[in-house]
């Protein structure tokens, strides 16, 4: 089965109907992920199948369950969710920060590259940088455990916003470990097309 196949299976079995050119961005993104790869080792999957499951479609596969408001992604890493997800929903805005130079610089080339004019990426440590406006929505994909998440990116979120943190099985031991001053919101079970493992969206806000 080929990527394009992969991705239109994968894209119909999570309800998402993007454009022809949305897929082929999605695409070009992860040709440009597999080409810096080879240098920069943004990431340890390699094989073009498993990349279409393991990066686009479980990036994509929170896309109904955020607002439509400002994301930020912090630790995003090679672009994940960021990337996937600001090309299935150009109206949006999204903010991607790292505190990896490689990782940044890929990012920028990346939106560069796919014309990505509501990407904004960034070479910032999460915890030190102070943007001049906070986000309604901030995200997470295995950035960090739940705690450090939140502590650091705390002063990120605008008020009445939320944490949207990805994450694999259910982890009951962090959610106990949920810092004063928040509370679990909602945890949401995902299903990846493809990837055979456990998914979930916990979606958290600041009580205080």
């Amino acid at each position: 089965m080929t990527p394009e196949v992969r991705l239109d299976r994968g894209l119909a079995e999570l309800g998402l109907d993007l454009s022809p050119e949305a897929k082929r961005k999605l695409l070009d993104y992860l040709a440009l992920l597999a080409k810096w790869n080879s240098v920069y080792n943004l990431t340890a999957i390699r094989d073009p199948d498993k990349m279409v499951s393991n990066h686009l479609l479980d990036s994509l596969a929170v896309t109904s369950l955020l607002p439509t408001v400002p994301i930020l992604d912090v630790g995003a890493g090679a672009g994940l969710p960021g990337i996937p997800l600001a090309i299935a929903r150009p109206e949006v805005g999204v903010t991607l920060v790292d505190s990896s130079q490689k990782k940044a610089a890929f990012m920028q080339q990346a939106a560069a590259e796919l014309g990505l004019a509501n990407v904004t990426a960034l070479h910032q440590r999460v915890e030190t940088w102070r943007p001049a406006t906070r986000f309604p929505a901030v995200i997470s994909r295995a950035f960090a455990e739940l705690a450090d998440f939140l502590r650091l990116a705390r002063h990120l979120l605008a008020p009445g916003g939320a944490f949207y943190a990805m994450k694999g099985k259910r982890p009951e031991d962090e959610i106990k470990r949920l810092p004063h001053g928040f509370r679990v919101r909602d945890v949401i079970e995902l299903t990846v097309p493809g990837l055979g493992a456990e998914r979930c969206l916990i979606v958290i806000e600041a009580t205080a």
